[in-house]
């Protein structure tokens, strides 16, 4: 997704402040850059490329004034180049706006334009909105009206940030992307994701769908789509700048592999007691034992879902994950007592709320596991259920899916009741988990077994039961951070067709654990690729005897069987990590990506 920032204020210089926050944004995956300040006249600069592209450019001039607007963009609708950066103007050069999302009318809407006389300079559908504030400001209009006037004219997903040349004040608005205030005690700033201003403060205002923003020098309000004054809530982000740096590490993706043990004591924190061997979640008391149950998530996230799905049939209650993409365009009959569980790491995934709000629309109860405090997700479902990870900052996601798998298993004690001394053993295993977890990243071989395979250019993750989700998203970490082939399969479905790619040159990573018939089951898997010469490295407990049919062996702590996906999951980011890394990849801002979706 692009990224949105935006300062108002005396006492910072405006592309200090514009050009800091956007590089803070830059793990949201971006081709192009730009600012505009207004002071009397527009100052604007945008560059094709990396960010520093554009630094070099703004160096080059003085950029006075006291409001400002800056932008990455992720292409959609022309390729990345100066003129489709963002900024956009009109012809005069009064007016500029960002926009991150989708205007779905902006043909028609260009069209009018142009049989007024307007001329166009790129390809984008956000260039529309600078002419049409600027049509209305000639109409006589007030810079407010005639931009809450341009936006009544968009149909689609939009968020939107405008400055005009002779104003102090940006004018912003919300729809179906994210756009978040900071209040601060030296100006007031606009972003799409709140570390871009959270070294200046932490108390920050999530707009809402359809609310308008005006921030000026001495002040901001909030209204409503229909003028009326809102009166949104200032709350305080948890986390500081310093958790969003590298803290010398070479990434932040191993950065953040290495905080997983922290993270998971957060999830965990509160909500697991050993000694009477339950799970308390004190934010879903007033949640109901659902009849079934439907999961919608996109990406890791659906890998999450698969995962709990598993665990809630297995605990009696039906269960079923679905790609909130199919589910949104396509939704399935929702029987009563159907509980809907959105899976969102950042709580803005588009295709996800979509599928969400559909259910909703059909009566549906529904709950986001997110780890974003104030998230649309967050604000819309009837419950929530918070992961607790902290600030992620790689696009490849790890200790936001890892710690939605212990929130995946918190929601399935707290749904299906708790089952004495089944509780009590997962209790304990999950108090274990971290300090297993540690275990890993300290004596791990991944780095040593990626040097034996480097030279391939193909990989399979195979797994069984709840090793199969661990298995899909093995290979998605492989494929996002190396660009190399990388499928995940269900064990047993080798032989239903797969196996007609498998050579030697196809390393296979099998995940087997435990000692009971899906063990069995993998390494007869195990055998018949090996019997087509492919290697086989093993992520395995030991328990099995898997080795011996291994060219390689990860190890992971013998553990609970809910547990161990869990362990084999990091090795399995650490092959990924480590064979990027050998292959001089841009681990943290991966070609093509961005964090979080905000379009459909």
């Amino acid at each position: 997704m692009c990224g949105i920032v935006g300062y108002v204020g005396r006492n910072q210089r405006p592309d200090d402040v514009l050009l800091s926050g956007l590089s803070t944004l830059e793990y949201r995956g971006y081709d192009s850059a730009g600012i505009a300040v207004a002071n009397g006249t527009l100052q604007v600069a945008k560059k094709e490329g990396e960010l520093s592209a554009l630094e070099n450019a703004v160096s080059e001039r003085t950029f006075d004034g006291t409001a400002g607007i800056g932008h990455t963009r992720w292409s959609t609708h022309g390729p990345p180049s100066d003129r489709n950066s963002h900024p956009h103007t009109d012809e005069d050069e009064t007016v500029a706006v960002v926009h991150n999302g989708i205007i779905e009318n902006y043909q028609t809407l260009r069209d009018e334009l142009e049989a007024d006389g307007v001329s166009f300079t790129s390809e984008t559908d956000s260039e529309v909105v600078p002419h049409l504030v600027a049509a209305y400001l000639a109409e006589g209009d007030d810079a407010e009206t005639a931009f809450r006037r341009a936006v009544d004219r968009l149909e689609g997903s939009y968020a939107l940030a405008c400055v005009v040349a002779d104003e102090d004040a940006i004018f912003a608005v919300r729809n179906d992307s994210p756009l978040v205030l900071g209040i601060g005690d030296d100006g007031y700033y606009l972003a799409s994701d709140v570390p871009a201003f959270l070294e200046h403060t932490r108390d920050v205002v999530y707009l809402e769908d359809g609310q308008f923003a005006t921030l000026r020098p001495d002040g901001w309000t909030v209204t409503e789509r229909d003028g009326s004054v809102a009166d949104p809530s200032v709350t305080t982000v948890e986390w500081s700048a310093e958790q969003t740096g590298k803290s010398g590490y070479d990434h932040f993706m191993l950065k953040e592999i290495h905080e997983q043990p922290t993270a998971l004591r957060q999830c965990l924190s509160g909500r697991v007691d050993e000694l009477s061997g339950s799970v308390t979640v004190e934010e879903l008391d007033d949640i109901q034992t659902p009849e079934t149950v439907q999961l919608v998530a996109c990406g890791t996230s659906y890998h999450a879902s698969l995962y709990a799905a598993s665990l809630l049939r297995d605990a009696g209650i039906p269960a079923n994950a679905y790609l909130a993409s199919e589910y949104a365009t396509s939704t399935p009959p929702i029987p009563d007592g159907t509980l809907v569980v959105g899976i969102t790491q950042s709580g803005e995934t588009a295709d996800t709320l979509s599928a969400l709000r559909a259910a909703r629309s059909r009566g549906a109860e529904t709950l986001a596991l997110t780890n974003v405090v104030g998230s649309t997700a967050s604000r819309e479902c009837d419950h929530v259920l918070y992961i607790r990870a902290g600030p992620e900052i790689g696009v490849a996601a790890t200790k936001t899916f890892t710690s939605q798998l212990v929130g995946v298993n918190l929601l399935v004690e707290r749904l299906v009741g708790q089952s004495g001394g089944g509780t009590r053993e997962l209790v304990a295993a999950l108090r274990n988990l971290p300090g297993q977890i540690q275990t890993v990243l300290d004596e791990s071989n991944a780095a040593e077994i990626v040097e034996e395979y480097g030279d391939c250019s193909s990989f399979f993750f195979i797994g069984r039961g709840l090793h199969f989700p661990v298995a899909l998203e093995g290979a998605l970490k492989f494929k996002e951070i190396t660009y190399e082939h990388a499928e995940g399969f269900a064990a047993g479905e080798l032989k239903h067709g797969p196996l007609a790619l498998v050579t030697a040159e196809t390393p296979v990573f099998a995940v087997v654990t435990g000692d009971d018939e899906r063990a069995r089951k993998t390494i007869g898997n195990v055998k018949e690729v090996e019997a087509r010469d492919a290697p086989v490295v093993v992520v395995t407990d030991g328990q099995s005897d898997a080795e011996r049919y291994a060219d390689a062996v990860i190890e992971i702590p013998e553990t609970n069987g809910r547990m161990a996906p869990l362990l084999a999951n990091v090795q399995l980011q650490l092959v990924a990590y480590h064979m990027a890394k050998r292959m001089g990849r841009s681990i943290d801002k991966p070609r093509n990506l961005a964090k979080s979706v905000t379009v459909e």
